[in-house]
């Protein structure tokens, strides 16, 4: 649940039109607290990456606002993003690590944000930052693995890298677009249950692409479904019974379990 009723982020009708004519948003429109876990569903292609994708700004929205802590990013020119981006953490699919490089230097590169990554991998880290690292993989449970070389390690662990690279820019919300689709189910619940730990203990809103509805209901208790680039549900994600599943991924959509 929410800590505050004011919300951090406001998406007020979200339209993206890409060059070849399609459209992956539609006049979308929600909102998010302070706080909050609050999930995004949909089949592929309904728009929840694009959504995720035009918030951080790494693809320019056609129309609409986002007000993050009321400031519109959509109408930022691209020169003053910098500072607004330091604020937003973004999890991918694909873990996006350096293969060779330990585990310890892939967490302290989230340290520097947008700097280069050439420039990140020849920087010599202050001791409070190394401290730092060493503290988010102790969250994330892999302490003991600061040494290994990030390619060694398995999906789930690296996927725990990613977010702990993440959080070292500690940013005010964190967005994740699909964080357990590439694992298996036992994995995703572990994955899940750190960005839950990271969410009531640390205070850091997620807003989170997610595609099985049972990681939904037990993870984020607010929901927006998209479909076809338009909203077509926002509410308690407890509220969307058999008949709105149906809704949101057609007739003949059978719904999976992850347990």
């Amino acid at each position: 649940m929410s800590n505050t009723s004011k919300p951090i982020l406001e998406i007020k009708n979200l339209s993206k039109i890409y060059d070849d004519g399609r459209q992956a948003l539609n006049d979308v429109s929600f909102s998010v607290n302070k706080g909050d876990f609050f999930g995004v569903i949909g089949l592929s292609g309904s728009g929840k990456s694009t959504l995720l994708r035009c918030i951080n700004r790494l693809i320019d929205p056609t129309s609409g606002q986002i007000l993050f802590n009321g400031v519109d990013l959509a109408s930022l020119p691209k020169n003053q993003l910098s500072e607004q981006r330091q604020k937003i953490g973004m999890i991918f699919q694909h873990f996006n690590l350096i293969s060779r490089k330990s585990v310890l230097t892939n967490v302290l590169l989230g340290k520097l944000g947008q700097a280069s990554l050439l420039q990140g991998l020849f920087v010599k880290f202050p001791q409070e930052d190394i401290d730092r690292a060493m503290y988010l993989l102790s969250i994330v449970g892999l302490k003991d693995k600061w040494k290994y070389r990030a390619g060694e390690l398995s999906g789930g662990q690296q996927q725990r890298v990613a977010i702990a690279r993440c959080l070292m820019q500690k940013p005010e919300i964190l967005l994740a677009d699909e964080p357990v689709a590439s694992l298996d189910p036992a994995t995703s619940h572990g994955v899940m249950d750190h960005f839950e730990q990271i969410n009531k203990e640390m205070g850091i809103t997620i807003l989170c692409n997610l595609h099985f509805l049972s990681l939904v209901r037990r993870y984020t208790p607010q929901v927006v479904a998209l479909k076809g680039g338009q909203k077509v549900f926002s509410g308690s994600s407890s509220g969307i019974d058999e008949e709105w599943f149906k809704r949101i991924y057609g007739e003949g959509a059978k719904e999976v379990q992850i347990r």
